[in-house]
């Protein structure tokens, strides 16, 4: 009787939440009705192609106002001028300070006129002409704003996350003279690093749920979003399971119709169909001032805010690029409280913090010229510490080397081990190591701070510990991998992640932490499909049982191994269903494999003075 008091209490306190939160939005939109007006224009790109865009402009007409622009293929819904958007801005403060704010169908999407292309090549913002591209259509549509749009000031301003954060960083490619300012949030920066791919693995869950409804081919113009396919079932892990090889989605579910689809998987590797959508390489002359914001949690796109910031940073004339790394899931900065990932605590609404004083202030100083507080270079969120750091570059200058070596008896080593010696583990494509302990769809995002003792004590998984640290080391930056492996195979997977392992006793009280006692936190992972090793346009199988050195990097941290945790690597062949089994039988194509070609394997890991094996990074002091 009691436990079921208690849970009707919860479904009552819940249900509250949820009305307030619901009131909230209410209010919201209300404001935005009353202070807005709505209109709607189809504007005319170079070729003759007209885009579909919204635009809310204040009643007020005391001052001129800024444009603040954002480009979608998810569509600018509520289509009609009399039904409005729930939400203008990145956070309600932007609707209270005073932008026009406009939202555009990119080419080829929902209302706009033309062809879409994924992750459109851009070369022809250098051609001129009728050539088009998404820099061109970005251009002739703030050249189109600012001209027609009355009560503007003549500056314009761009944001968006994911796919609309690539059309941001798109934006500043040969910029038009009234971008000011740019947003790139989560920005997709090469498709063959983000999202899909990860150093040449796939996954299968994201490109699958993600096409079959963004990639269905549709006539003309349209407003609803396509349905998708009726779930079978919650768990991810069994259904991708059952799928098999890559080569039976076309065959059971997508019928050859999701061109994008098709095109991937006739593109295993990094050749220029790929070369060619790397939007990193455009980048070199940024103008507007840039604000680039990544989360340390996103599991869609991690490699792209950081890769942008480093080319951008690095290839520019003036010190315009910034950057901000939160504990943030994809886009949790603008829609959540930022406060926790899973069981991981931060302690404090760290969204809030970001909208109030990172990214309202870089927009007013460079739309409407008020004097804010300057922004630093880099303001990086320190997990484990959990507090933000400012830096005058990322990753900090002012660091130390630390390399440790893998050892017998699953030791982190300062040194090699002189003892020699080696660890192996079967990898079976029937059994897969799950990538979270919950069921979930296959593409979820708590798992990125998961506990991770669900794997630790799997026999297909290895594991290495420090000692206990003794003072606080802060880890900045990305983590170097130096791996001397053998397959007795001819393909194989390696994926390593870096665990924050926290004592099993609160050192204050003296007494066991139920909430936190030996908690496995993953603090970040990285996988490397082998075949890559030594190139991502040229693949090549592994000997079988020959020693041989795999190197990649696990994308940048700044996390603190506090006193009294270890650090904590763990080695695995597969993260099932996030990415993709390796049939582990070395196959031109993945996507084309058959099921014969999933085989067991043995995975030797060397560790001794003449294989190496060693994980590298920088320390900064506090």
């Amino acid at each position: 009787m009691t436990k079921f008091i208690g849970l009707f209490c919860c479904l009552i306190f819940a249900s509250f939440i949820q009305a307030e939160e619901n009131k909230q939005e209410d209010k919201r939109a209300e404001y935005i009705r009353s202070h807005y007006a709505k209109y709607e224009y189809q504007i005319p790109m170079r070729d003759g192609t007209k885009l579909f865009t919204a635009v809310y402009v204040p009643y007020d007409k005391s001052s001129k106002y800024p444009i603040m622009m954002q480009r979608t293929p998810y569509r600018v819904a509520p289509y009609g001028v009399d039904k409005y958007k729930a939400k203008l801005g990145p956070s309600e403060i932007f609707e209270e300070e005073g932008f026009i704010f406009v939202f555009q169908d990119v080419r080829g999407k929902f209302m706009s006129e033309g062809n879409y292309v994924n992750m459109r090549p851009q070369d022809a913002g250098d051609k001129g002409g009728k050539a088009v591209d998404d820099a061109t259509d970005t251009y002739d549509t703030i050249d189109w704003l600012v001209k027609n749009i009355s009560n503007n000031n003549g500056k314009v301003g761009m944001w968006g996350t994911s796919y609309p954060g690539y059309y941001t960083s798109v934006a500043a490619i040969n910029s038009h003279k009234a971008l000011k300012a740019i947003s790139p949030q989560a920005p997709i920066a090469n498709w063959f690093y983000d999202d899909f791919h990860r150093n040449g693995a796939f996954s299968t869950p994201m490109a699958f749920i993600f096409f079959d409804t963004f990639d269905k081919q549709r006539e003309g113009q349209f407003a609803y979003w396509p349905e998708g396919m009726d779930a079978t079932t919650p768990d991810g892990y069994e259904f991708f399971r059952k799928l098999g090889p890559l080569s039976n989605v076309n065959k059971k579910y997508f019928n050859g119709e999701r061109p994008f689809w098709n095109e991937l998987t006739e593109h295993p590797n990094y050749d220029e169909f790929w070369q060619k959508r790397d939007v990193l390489q455009h980048l070199d002359n940024v103008k507007p001032a840039t604000l680039i914001v990544g989360g340390w949690y996103d599991t869609e796109d991690l490699y792209g805010p950081l890769a942008t910031y480093q080319k951008m940073s690095k290839h520019n004339k003036k010190d315009n690029v910034h950057i901000i790394m939160g504990p943030w899931y994809h886009g949790q900065w603008n829609r959540g409280e930022g406060d926790k990932m899973g069981e991981a605590n931060f302690g404090f609404d760290t969204s809030e913090w970001f909208q109030e004083h990172i990214l309202l202030p870089f927009f007013k100083h460079n739309l409407k010229g008020t004097k804010e507080a300057s922004l630093a270079k880099a303001t990086i969120f320190e997990t484990g510490a959990n507090r933000w750091r400012e830096f005058d570059t990322w990753p900090p200058k002012d660091a130390s080397d630390v390399t440790l070596y893998f050892g017998n008896n699953e030791q982190l080593l300062t040194s090699t081990d002189k003892q020699g010696g080696s660890s192996d583990y079967i990898s079976d494509p029937n059994k897969p190591v799950p990538h979270s302990a919950h069921t979930s769809s296959g593409w979820d995002r708590p798992y990125m701070a998961e506990d991770q003792r669900f794997t630790a004590r799997r026999t297909d998984v290895l594991v290495f510990n420090s000692d206990v640290a003794k003072e606080d080391q802060t880890i900045a930056g990305a983590i170097d991998l130096n791996l001397y492996v053998a397959t007795s195979q001819s393909a194989a997977d390696f994926v390593v992640k870096l665990v924050d392992v926290f004592p099993g006793m609160d050192e204050s009280t003296n007494k066991v932490d139920e909430a936190t006692g030996n908690r496995h936190e993953l603090v970040r992972w990285g996988i490397i499909r082998g075949r890559f090793r030594d190139s991502m346009s040229e693949p090549k199988p592994f000997e079988a049982n020959k020693p041989t050195l795999v190197n990649f990097e696990l994308l940048d941290v700044l996390h603190t191994i506090k006193r009294g945790h270890k650090l904590q690597i763990q080695v695995q062949s597969s993260m099932f269903p996030f990415m993709d089994m390796n049939p582990q039988k070395y196959v031109d194509n993945i996507f084309k494999a058959k099921a014969e070609d999933y085989v067991k394997a043995q995975h030797t890991l060397y560790h001794s003075e003449q294989y190496p094996s060693s994980i590298s990074f920088k320390v900064i002091g506090h």
